[in-house]
C-alpha cells in the first residue's frame, strides 16, 4: 500500500482542513485569476483555500486516499479545483504553465529528486510567476513534531539561496514558530520560508 494512502486513510484531515499559516500570511501576493500549481496538496488544505480566494488551482498529489478527500473538502466549501493523481517523479509540470507554485512541506523528495523538482517548477512558472515554498530546517530532527526523518531532505537558507540562484529572492528567512495542523504537524517546529519571482 502507498505510505501516503496509509497515512490519510483516517476519517480525520492527517493536517487538518485549515490551510498553512504560511500562505495565509503570503495572500497578498495570490491574487484572484491566477492559475497555481498546489503541489503534493494531499488532502486539499491549501488548494481548496486558494480556490476559495479566487485562483485557478490544479492540485497534484500522490494518494488516492488524499484526493478523494481534498475533493470532498472543495465539495464541502463549494469550490472547484483540478485534482490529478500523479508520482511527481516522473511527473510532467509542463512549460510557463503557472502564475504561482505553491510547494508546502513537499520534503519527502531527497537531493536528487529534489534538484529534479526544483528545476521543473522554475520551468513551470510564468516569467514573473511565484514561488511559495514552505518547509523544515534540520533543527526539526530535534522538534521531531513532523516532517521527514531524512536529514538530507531538510531545507537550509544557503542551499535554497543556491537553488533558486537564478531568480528574484522576494523572501527567505528560518524561524522556530508552534504549529497545529491536525496530528501530522503540531507543536514547536523549525520553518523556513522562501518566496521568488521567475525573471
Amino acid at each position: 500500500m502507498n505510505i501516503w494512502n496509509e497515512r490519510y486513510s483516517g476519517e480525520e484531515y492527517h493536517f487538518g482542513t485549515e490551510p498553512s499559516g504560511f500562505l495565509v500570511a503570503n495572500c497578498d501576493l495570490l491574487k484572484p485569476g491566477m492559475h497555481c500549481l498546489a503541489l503534493a496538496d494531499g488532502e486539499g488544505r491549501n488548494g481548496v483555500w486558494l480556490a476559495e480566494r479566487g485562483l485557478k488551482v490544479h492540485s497534484v498529489d500522490s494518494s488516492s486516499v488524499a484526493i478523494g478527500k481534498a475533493k470532498r473538502l472543495a465539495a464541502e466549501r463549494g469550490v472547484k479545483i483540478e485534482l490529478e493523481l500523479a508520482d511527481l517523479a516522473d511527473w510532467d509540470f509542463g512549460f510557463e504553465k503557472y502564475d504561482a507554485v505553491v510547494a508546502v512541506f513537499i520534503q519527502f523528495a531527497p537531493p536528487d529528486l529534489r534538484e529534479k523538482m526544483f528545476g521543473q517548477i522554475k520551468e513551470s512558472l510564468k516569467p514573473g510567476g511565484l514561488l511559495l515554498l514552505h518547509g523544515y530546517t534540520p533543527r526539526q530532527l530535534e522538534y521531531r513534531t513532523g516532517g521527514p526523518s531524512a536529514p538530507e531532505n531538510l531545507y537550509t537558507e544557503s542551499l535554497l539561496k543556491e537553488a533558486f540562484s537564478d531568480m528574484e529572492i522576494v523572501s527567505l528567512h528560518e524561524y522556530d514558530q508552534e504549529i497545529r495542523e491536525g496530528s501530522g504537524h503540531s507543536g514547536m517546529s523549525a520553518l523556513i520560508d522562501l518566496v521568488a519571482k521567475k525573471v
